[in-house]
């Protein structure tokens, strides 16, 4: 199984309770900095922060995530988040909650290789593709 691990800049939290109203998922977990024991204990100012955090979504699959300290956090690229959806309406909603307050790098619509096909980048940072695939795609 392979399951995507993102990193965020003290925005995790707010992104998985997000990606939890927007995607369907479950929150199986939510631990902060705060929560480690006294040898590994937080920088000072970072104890609010997400050390962990597990999303089950309806598909089965699973999103991982923390917050990382600004000395050791990268701005994502060379990827995105790929959704895949049944639906074309279900896709178009979900897009547009994903691309609410982020950055559209292509509308979501019809394709020759999808009955609905978008990239966007998220408020919180996050690259994604929603796509719908044509019947045999």
């Amino acid at each position: 199984m392979l399951n995507p691990y993102l990193f965020y800049q003290d925005t995790c939290e707010a992104a998985f309770n997000y990606y939890a109203k927007v995607l369907g998922g479950k929150i199986d977990a939510m631990m902060r900095s705060s929560d480690a024991p006294p040898d590994m204990a937080a920088a000072p100012g970072r104890e609010k922060t997400i050390m962990h955090a597990r999303m089950s979504l309806p598909d089965g699959s699973v999103l991982m995530a923390s917050d990382a300290p600004s000395e050791h956090f990268h701005k994502p690229q060379g990827f995105s988040i790929s959704l895949t959806v049944a639906d074309p309406a279900e896709g178009e909603r979900k897009f547009n909650a994903l691309a609410d307050g982020g950055n559209v790098t292509m509308p979501f619509s019809k394709t020759f290789w999808a009955k609905g096909f978008g990239m966007c980048v998220d408020k919180f940072g996050i690259p994604w593709m929603v796509n719908c695939p044509a019947e045999g795609m």
